[in-house]
């Protein structure tokens, strides 16, 4: 692989690893460039192409260890630039404010199912059996409906997804979504 091929297949994992470390969005545009930089510049030492990936977070968590070591010479910090000690509003968390306008933007039959199911946490079998629906019915229905509220997120967001699918980072397409 070169250098292209990995940071288009990283890069957003990273930032999304750094936003979680770094609470200044400019300070993680600085170290997502120096650990382009750093890759770039070891990337022949790399021997296995299935090790990129935790090789490039080593090389992250390093840099996120001489940024601080260096904020740290340069000033005190305080608990309140500690990321650590910050509460940040994950991924989930802030697509989570999304969730209620993109379900009421559905139609009121599926809003109404959606928000039974994903929202109260009823199960699918308890509200076939409370609105005398066949089970494979519902099941059918709540798929159609998740569709139509993943097309909202996908037309509002530009999500990023981990190994295991997880959404790990979003970047807004655009000014105008303003559901959330």
């Amino acid at each position: 692989m070169n250098i292209e091929q990995i940071w288009k297949a990283y890069k957003n994992h990273l930032k999304a690893f750094l936003h979680a470390n770094i609470n200044n969005p400019a300070d993680v545009d600085d170290l997502l460039q120096e650990i382009l930089i750093k890759s770039y510049l070891n990337l022949k030492t790399i021997k296995d192409n299935t090790s990129i990936n935790a090789w490039l977070f080593q090389i992250a968590r390093r840099t996120i260890i001489d940024f601080y070591r260096q904020k740290g010479r340069d000033q005190k910090l305080g608990d309140d630039e500690l990321w650590y000690r910050q509460e940040q509003p994950g991924v989930h968390t802030q697509l989570a404010r999304c969730l209620t306008p993109f379900i009421q933007s559905l139609t009121a039959k599926d809003a109404e199912l959606l928000t039974q199911i994903e929202i109260n946490g009823l199960s699918q079998k308890t509200y076939a059996e409370q609105n005398q629906l066949k089970y494979s019915t519902l099941k059918s229905r709540v798929q159609k409906a998740r569709e139509q509220l993943h097309k909202r997120f996908s037309d509002c967001c530009e999500l990023s997804l981990d190994a295991q699918g997880n959404i790990s980072d979003f970047t807004p397409k655009n000014t105008q979504c303003k559901k959330c």
